[in-house]
């Protein structure tokens, strides 16, 4: 049923890897596009950038790029017209691809005093797999295990986006009647669902939530922020503000959020 849908469209897998989670803050030092051209041409594109900063070893430690991997290398700059000629038009398909790899990519564009490039529609994965209410754990590497899909080198950008891709193509097949709509009315659907009321029964996760901070202490949900550590985990800072305003003092704190800036984000919340 989807390869019926995108009949003559391009449609690109993205994925990126990044020196942290914060779509703020952090920046970009891998990126691949995987799948077909219009014309049924295969498209696999695969980049690392220098980010022009440090690394952190944790992400190193995910990912496996390390700062001697990409120390002699341009910064994003270098391909930012190779990407916004694939991006351009294409139907973008990835995994929490339009908080996160999207939103990262209009950061890093914004920087250099560029537009971003539009796609022509954005099938995120995570949001589909909530919208047809498949039980949690969201996580890729778990949806590709529950589907039978071979997750192989998992946390480079080319692995995770073409598994991302076949998750898809595995989901319109399962879940076929869903997908009898156009492009439009597709990507839609994912996103708002037939109406208001189509809200995910399961709910949302912490991992599904937006985070805020490089170290996923604080995760954005709606208007509100939540905390993922600790004794008030999965709480509203607001609703913690009200039971335990001194834990409040202390996660405002550099011994509570190391990020300053995500402590004012926090503090401006309270106000």
């Amino acid at each position: 049923m989807g390869q019926d849908l995108f009949q003559g469209e391009k449609v690109l897998a993205f994925d990126l890897e990044t020196t942290g989670v914060s779509t703020h803050q952090d920046k970009i030092v891998q990126l691949a596009l995987i799948g077909s051209a219009a014309d049924g041409a295969a498209v696999k594109y695969e980049r690392l950038v220098n980010p022009k900063r440090s690394i952190p070893y944790d992400a190193s430690r995910i990912h496996g790029i390390y700062d001697r991997d990409v120390r002699s290398l341009g910064g994003f700059e270098t391909v930012a017209d190779e990407v916004a000629d694939l991006i351009e038009g294409a139907i973008l398909v990835g995994h929490n691809v339009r908080k996160f790899d999207f939103a990262m990519l209009e950061k890093e564009y914004l920087r250099l005093g560029r537009l971003c490039p539009q796609p022509k529609a954005i099938m995120d994965t995570l949001e589909l797999v909530r919208r047809l209410k498949i039980p949690r754990p969201h996580n890729l590497g778990s949806l590709c295990s529950r589907h039978g899909i071979r997750l192989e080198a998992a946390h480079t950008a080319a692995a995770d986006a073409a598994a991302t891709l076949l998750l898809f193509w595995r989901l319109s097949v399962e879940h076929s009647p869903s997908f009898r709509r156009s492009i439009p009315e597709l990507e839609r659907w994912i996103v708002h669902g037939e109406g208001n009321s189509d809200a995910s029964e399961l709910g949302r996760g912490l991992n599904d939530l937006e985070t805020v901070d490089s170290l996923g202490k604080i995760r954005r949900d709606g208007a509100h922020y939540v905390v993922s550590f600790g004794r008030h985990k999965g709480k509203h800072i607001s609703e913690i503000q009200t039971a335990d305003p001194s834990y409040v003092g202390w996660l405002l704190s550099p011994k509570g959020i190391e990020c300053e800036e995500t402590r004012n984000l926090m503090r401006e919340h309270l106000r």
